[in-house]
């Protein structure tokens, strides 16, 4: 028989491990909980002879407890003593950065975090009958926490970044709407590569930097989509027409949207 204890004080993580062994519903395995003045414990016995199984399938259980019920909470704590001078909503907003983040990332994938923390439950239950559960992911998985750690970074990096774009684009739609339209069509004939300017009356609109003041340039290298948006900040046109050449909408093209707002119509 092998038998293992599973110390915890945490009331969800008892349910969730209580629950989770009753819809498994292991074979040979039996379990049952006490409580004590600082912990509960859930033993489990296991009377048959397929070790690896049983270290298998209890090592994903705790696995996933981690992923369900504890990581949000992990990675807030992260957020909240590394950044505590963001107040809550933007706190939350990081959080959900984060989510962003662990979806989109190879290096911080479910697959490596699945992987690093199930070897680790697996060693520790494999050599020992006792698991003190915030204990052992505290101080037994440095590596899984410095993941978190850098995702909470590379969030708060696109919050920032996001921030100062939004309070980019508010400054633009402030000049905008404070200044007098210079001409009332300008049309825009967009591909990535080498996009045009023209006005009502299809006659090209120059874009070189000597016939433009810089509205929000600064001394850096320019790219004709720069030399794009200062022209049509220069001649605040009542309406811009976008004649996209590949039927898709990038990033500056949605730029523009939200600067020019009703002002601006997309044709694909």
């Amino acid at each position: 028989m092998r038998s293992l204890c599973i110390k915890t004080n945490n009331t969800k993580n008892i349910d969730y491990l209580l629950n989770s062994l009753e819809i498994l519903d292991i074979k040979d395995t039996y379990y049952s909980c006490k409580s004590f003045k600082h912990y509960s414990n859930i033993i489990i016995h296991y009377l048959g002879n397929d070790l690896d199984y049983f270290y298998s399938t209890i090592s994903d259980l705790l696995t996933c407890l981690t992923f369900d019920s504890l990581e949000y909470d992990f990675l807030r704590k992260i957020a909240l003593q590394n950044y505590f001078y963001f107040d809550s909503i933007e706190i939350n907003q990081v959080l959900d950065i984060c989510e962003e983040v662990l979806c989109d990332s190879d290096e911080f994938s479910f697959e490596n975090r699945y992987s690093l923390l199930f070897d680790n439950f697996y060693n520790h239950i494999s050599t020992n009958k006792k698991l003190y559960l915030n204990g052992f992911l505290f101080f037994q998985n440095k590596k899984y926490f410095k993941y978190l750690e850098n995702t909470v970074d590379i969030a708060v990096n696109k919050f920032i970044i996001e921030r100062e774009y939004l309070e980019f684009i508010s400054l633009l739609r402030i000049y905008i709407n404070s200044h007098s339209s210079g001409i009332n069509l300008v049309s825009l004939y967009y591909n990535s590569s080498k996009p045009a300017l023209f006005d009502e009356n299809n006659n090209v609109i120059d874009i070189n930097d000597d016939l433009f003041d810089m509205k929000y340039m600064s001394d850096i290298s320019f790219s004709s989509n720069d030399y794009i948006l200062n022209a049509l900040l220069t001649l605040i046109p009542k309406k811009i027409i976008v004649h996209l050449a590949d039927s898709s909408i990038d990033e500056f093209i949605n730029t523009l949207s939200l600067i020019f707002e009703n002002r601006i119509t997309i044709c694909k």
